[in-house]
C-alpha cells in the first residue's frame, strides 16, 4: 500500500495536482500476488487515500490494456511469465505460480536451465559448447562456486542469463538452441490453452517477447496479435470504470458486511 500511495501522489505532482486531488479520484490499481491466498483481504483492510479504488492482478490490468477491455488474451514474458484470458465474463489464469515452481519460457526458467546444462557440461554428461562455457565463465569457475550462486541466486538474477542464452541461440549454439526452443514450446503450451478456453488474438507482453517469438511453432504464431495498449492502459480502464460504478451509501455496506 505504501508503494500505490507514493506512485498515486508522484502522479497526481506531475499532472500538477496537490495530493489533496487523490481523495477526488477513482483509482485502478494492478499488483502482482493480489491473487493469492489472503492477499487482497488483507490490502482491503488498509485505508487508501482515493475517493475510489479497484485492485486487479497484474496481468488482468495487462490484458485490459492490450484489447482495449475486449475479450482476449495475453502471455507475459519477462522474469516470470503467465497466461491470462478474458472470454464472455470469464476469466482464465495458467502458470504464473513464482520462480522455480513455475513460469516456463520466462527468462528466469531459461536461466535455470542454462545453469542445469553447465553443471551437467562439468560432469561430462552435456558437450561444453561455447554457450555453456559463457554460463560457467560468469558463474564459475568450477561447479561448486556456480552450485553457491544457484543456492542464493534470485528470479531476477537467473533471468540476467536469457540474454545470453538467446544470443547463442541465435548464433547456432546447439545447447543453447535448446533451451530456448524449450522455452518457446512451454509459452506455445500457455497459448494454446488460452485459445481453447476461447481467447480470438492472444497478445504477448514482456521484454523477453520479442526475440523468443521468433522460436514459436507456425501454429501459435498464427493466433498472435500486436498489443493496443499497456499495462497502465488497463489500470485507467479499471479507474473509468469504477467512476461510473454507483456509490452505495456507507450505512448499507456496513449493514450487509454484518449480515454476511
Amino acid at each position: 500500500m505504501q508503494a500505490v500511495r507514493t506512485a498515486s501522489m508522484v502522479a497526481a505532482i506531475d499532472a500538477g495536482l496537490p495530493p489533496t486531488a487523490l481523495a477526488l479520484t477513482s483509482a485502478g490499481v494492478g499488483l502482482a500476488g493480489i491473487d493469492r491466498k489472503g492477499a487482497r483481504e488483507a490490502l482491503l483492510s488498509f485505508p487508501h487515500p482515493f475517493r475510489k479504488v479497484v485492485y486487479a492482478s497484474d496481468a488482468n490490468v495487462a490484458c485490459l490494456g492490450a484489447h482495449s477491455g475486449g475479450d482476449d488474451g495475453i502471455v507475459v514474458l519477462g522474469t516470470g511469465s503467465v497466461g491470462f484470458a478474458r472470454v464472455k465474463g470469464r476469466e482464465l489464469r495458467i502458470g504464473g505460480y513464482g520462480f522455480p515452481i513455475s513460469d516456463e519460457g520466462s527468462g528466469a526458467d531459461l536461466g535455470l536451465q542454462a545453469v542445469r546444462l553447465a553443471l551437467r557440461a562439468h560432469d561430462g554428461r552435456a558437450t561444453g559448447t561455447p554457450f555453456l562455457l559463457e554460463v560457467v565463465r560468469r558463474l564459475g569457475p568450477n561447479a561448486l562456486t556456480l552450485v553457491a550462486w544457484a543456492e542464493q541466486a534470485t528470479a531476477t538474477e537467473y533471468a540476467s542469463l536469457a540474454p545470453i542464452a538467446l544470443r547463442y541461440a541465435e548464433a547456432g549454439d546447439p545447447l543453447a538452441e535448446e533451451v530456448v526452443a524449450e522455452g518457446a514450446r512451454q509459452v506455445s503450451v500457455l497459448i494454446r490453452s488460452l485459445v481453447e478456453f476461447g481467447a480470438p488474438r492472444i497478445s504477448l507482453l514482456g521484454g523477453l517477447a520479442p526475440r523468443l517469438v521468433q522460436w514459436f511453432s507456425p501454429d501459435g504464431v498464427h493466433f498472435l496479435s500486436p498489443p493496443e495498449g499497456d499495462a497502465v492502459a488497463g489500470a485507467l480502464l479499471l479507474a473509468r470504470r469504477e467512476t461510473h460504478a454507483p456509490t452505495e451509501p456507507r450505512r448499507q455496506r456496513k449493514v450487509r458486511r454484518y449480515a454476511d
